[in-house]
């Protein structure tokens, strides 16, 4: 397959997405190959042993090569934890000896650690650990390591960055997992804008999105559905705006596809909700 046919607005172009396996990742990869980019899909493709739901397989990330390709767009897939600066080096030493740029990054890979009962302390702080490694730590390992290659690119880029409306709400059930996932999806606001402004000089663009519950195995899972019903009220947000329950993958990649365009070139340094409203003051 050629990454030479012209057939979209991000024709020619590379992007690098983390969480690729499944669920939003393979969602926005899909998205973007369909409008002419090749792609990069990393995976950790295991287990995370505080994680109570089947996490993403490698056969998982090869099938969303398999879905890729068939847009006939390239994909290299990469078997890689966020949480290791130095396997994303590698990726990335990978990713500019397969296509020689990166054009567009979406440090997408989350985890959610649910729990119900009593948790030790010892339970809270590996849930702690797990949850600000991959979405804080690992959000800041991405950037780290595609930043120079599209800085001494010298064309520009987007990088975008899967936060949640946990991250403009917060959202704790008292449980270190819990208190992981608002911590860093907080956090990394702060990654975004910082990066914005740093990165900006360089017409490097920097977002966050942040999305209501999606329909993703991270969410329809039987440890969710129980977690969920016996936190209600922890979950409490602002009635949505619009009747919607649950976000589609495609609802937060048609979002993050205009966000890497051309059409939001002057866009940079945004929270931007996808969220039915909830969030709405």
């Amino acid at each position: 397959m050629s990454s030479t046919q012209g057939r979209g607005q991000l024709e020619g172009k590379v992007a690098f997405i983390t969480g690729a396996a499944r669920g939003q990742g393979r969602s926005h990869a899909l998205a973007l190959a369909r409008e002419g980019a090749d792609i990069v899909a990393l995976d950790i493709a295991d287990q995370i042993p505080t994680v109570s739901y089947a996490m993403a397989s490698r056969e998982d990330l090869e099938e969303t090569v398999a879905l890729v390709e068939k847009e006939d767009r390239r994909c290299l897939p990469i078997v890689a934890d966020v949480r290791d600066i130095h396997a994303m080096q590698r990726a990335v030493d990978a990713t500019m000896a397969e296509f020689g740029r990166i054009d567009m990054v979406l440090a997408n890979a989350g985890i959610l650690l649910t729990a119900r009962g009593e948790q030790s302390i010892d339970d809270d702080a590996a849930t702690w650990a797990d949850g600000v490694g991959v979405m804080l730590t690992g959000v800041y390992n991405t950037i780290r390591v595609t930043a120079p290659p599209m800085v001494e690119g010298g064309v520009g880029g987007s990088i975008v960055i899967t936060s949640s409306t946990a991250g403009l709400n917060g959202m704790h059930d008292g449980t270190g997992g819990m208190a992981a996932y608002t911590a860093a999806k907080h956090g990394v606001i702060g990654l975004m804008r910082g990066y914005a402004k740093t990165l900006g000089k360089h017409s490097i663009r920097v977002n966050t999105v942040h999305p209501m519950g999606v329909a993703t195995p991270m969410v329809i899972n039987p440890q969710f559905e129980e977690f969920y019903r016996g936190g209600e009220a922890m979950l409490e947000t602002q009635p949505r705006l619009l009747p919607i329950q649950i976000l589609d993958p495609n609802d937060v990649s048609n979002a993050i596809l205009w966000l890497v365009s051309d059409g939001a070139r002057a866009v940079t340094g945004v929270t931007l909700p996808v969220d039915a409203g909830v969030t709405t003051p």
